[in-house]
């Protein structure tokens, strides 16, 4: 089969043949419907070595974002049968320690939730088929189409995860601003309109087509970034600042304007990868400011995602692309080019 393979380090991946797995006991071979193009794999091919922590062995084969058909369940799997229709949750844990018996393999006390494409010791899905070590790690999709659903398992779940875990401060007349309005604010925009009811979300970008796009999603505004743009928060707010910020970008520039526009008691979220440093002192950010870094989500709340997409209450924008033109995808995606998600379709 092809596969789409990181060969080494800050070398362009390759696409290669390797051979097509064959699940074993407790296991399930997928046939890759799509598989998301995200940034942390940009982050994982321009690094110069694997994350700390990660003993990886190169290649392996990119992709997190998974989903497709059952192919062919190993022995001993019930409750799938071929041609089934699922979703691949990601983060593959130990399954045995405290926080994994809870649906939280994201934070596995043992493996650090590790899952497949992230160089972990598991090969991804940007390939024609994709072995899942255990059936709990599949949902199943209905009527979903895996080609479009495929972001779900990782931008849907992300922005899902970081927006619940403030659902408290959210009530009557709160604010909540997202910063970057690519493919993670975009899913975070629906988010916050499916879960809110009274809280008027802000969305904040460079990108004219983006917040063009944020507002087709839900924003009620959009705002070119910039010191207008904090300006008008803090006028939007009483001059409080928003309940919850949420970035999605999370470079330098971006975090001194979350720092700035987040309130007393708020909640400001870190969810991009950009590698910039928030300003912290006696008043950044404002008094008793809550500052999270969450990774990925839980199982059970990609089972509730799910639920939400088929509800029709969010949606993916999606840009296909064949598994021979990954490179390109990649390029767009760096190039801040890819309006939604692009998702690598191997059996297009």
């Amino acid at each position: 089969m092809r596969a789409f393979q990181l060969v080494g380090r800050r070398r362009p991946p390759e696409l290669r043949e390797v051979p097509v797995p064959e699940p074993g006991p407790g296991q399930v071979l997928v046939k890759v419907a799509g598989a998301g193009a995200c940034h942390s794999d940009l982050h994982i091919m321009e690094a110069p070595g694997p994350a700390p922590g990660l003993a990886t062995e190169l290649p392996f084969t990119l992709g997190h974002e998974n989903a497709g058909w059952v192919e062919r369940p190993g022995p001993g799997v019930t409750g799938f049968t071929p041609g089934d229709p699922v979703i691949v949750y990601g983060c593959w844990g130990c399954g045995v320690c405290a926080n994994c018996r809870q649906g939280r393999e994201n934070y596995c006390q043992t493996l650090g939730g590790q899952g497949p494409g992230l160089g972990g010791g598991h090969d991804g899905g940007m390939a024609e088929y994709l072995l899942v070590p255990g059936p709990r790690y599949l949902i199943p999709l209905g009527t979903l189409d895996p080609r479009q659903a495929a972001p779900l398992s990782d931008a849907g779940l992300t922005s899902y995860h970081a927006v619940k875990r403030s659902l408290h401060l959210l009530g009557p007349g709160s604010t909540a601003v997202v910063i970057g309005a690519g493919g993670l604010g975009q899913m975070t925009i629906q988010i916050l309109r499916a879960l809110t009811t009274a809280t008027t979300v802000v969305a904040v970008d460079t990108d004219a087509g983006k917040l063009e796009t944020a507002r087709h999603m839900g924003a009620d505004e959009a705002l070119p970034s910039g010191d207008d743009a904090i300006a008008c928060i803090k006028d939007l707010t009483r001059q409080q600042g928003a309940e919850l910020v949420l970035d999605m970008v999370g470079i330098d520039p971006t975090l001194r304007m979350a720092a700035q526009v987040a309130r007393v008691l708020g909640h400001l979220t870190i969810v991009g990868l950009g590698g910039g440093a928030l300003p912290v002192d006696f008043t950044s950010p404002p008094h008793e400011c809550s500052v999270a870094s969450p990774y990925w989500g839980t199982l059970p709340e990609l089972m509730e995602v799910i639920t939400l997409a088929q509800q029709q209450k969010i949606g993916v924008l999606v840009e296909h692309f064949p598994l021979e033109h990954a490179h390109e995808a990649y390029q767009l995606l760096h190039d801040g080019k890819i309006h939604g998600r692009a998702v690598i379709t191997p059996h297009a």
